[in-house]
């Protein structure tokens, strides 16, 4: 009887253990969590042993089941994305310092793209009479942009519209517009769009 009593409060306790173990299981995550990089720009891999202090911890890093990131003392790593074939599957896992408890984690897919360009267009190119028209500046990967706009004409130097970030403005200026998508610290810049040339109505006084 006490030897069945004991076996149950053993497999309870296995239990106990498990379980606690699969709910602090390590955790791997991306800053900026984006669903997409293009070549340039920076992902930092963050690797969490929800369990002791982070300095109890050696951390590795893999990409489609083989070694990208070695061990070290480091939970967080930045790389800069410079090929391609940086798109895949990553995981984690943490080695506990003087032991051979190794833990692993979930796994995050990254994938890369090429260098986009913005987009912009225009709801018409024409400006009538004391209105204004919109333009629209898109990126193929939506994620975290902002927008920068540019303004010239034929007899003057290109300048940047200040204050303006969104992604739709208005204007009542005629002249060739163009845009391009920033995001991310460092900042990073896609290549600018096409120009647009917007032309305003003249206005004439009805002859007497």
């Amino acid at each position: 009887m006490g030897a069945t009593l004991l076996c149950e409060l053993g497999l309870f306790l296995l239990c106990t253990l498990l379980c606690t173990g699969h709910a602090q299981d390590a955790v791997l995550t991306i800053e900026p969590n984006w669903s997409s990089f293009f070549i340039g720009e920076f992902v930092t891999f963050k690797c969490d042993m929800n369990e002791g202090e982070d300095t109890d911890w050696e951390y590795k890093t893999n990409k489609d089941g083989r070694e990208f990131i070695p061990y070290n003392p480091l939970k967080e790593y930045t790389i800069e994305i410079k090929y391609s074939s940086h798109s895949g599957e990553y995981q984690c896992s943490g080695h506990k310092k003087g032991s051979s408890y190794t833990k692993i984690s979930n796994t995050v897919s990254v994938t890369v793209l090429d260098k986009p360009r913005a987009t912009l267009t225009a709801g018409t190119t024409i400006i009538p009479v004391g209105g204004s028209v919109t333009l629209t500046c898109s990126v193929q990967s939506s994620d975290g942009w902002k927008y920068e706009w540019f303004r010239r004409t034929q007899r003057t130097s290109e300048v940047p519209i200040r204050d303006q970030q969104n992604r739709d403005i208005r204007v009542s200026q005629g002249g060739i517009y163009s845009c391009r998508g920033t995001r991310g610290n460092p900042v990073y810049y896609t290549d600018k769009s096409d120009d647009v040339t917007i032309e305003k109505t003249c206005e004439f006084s009805n002859l007497v």
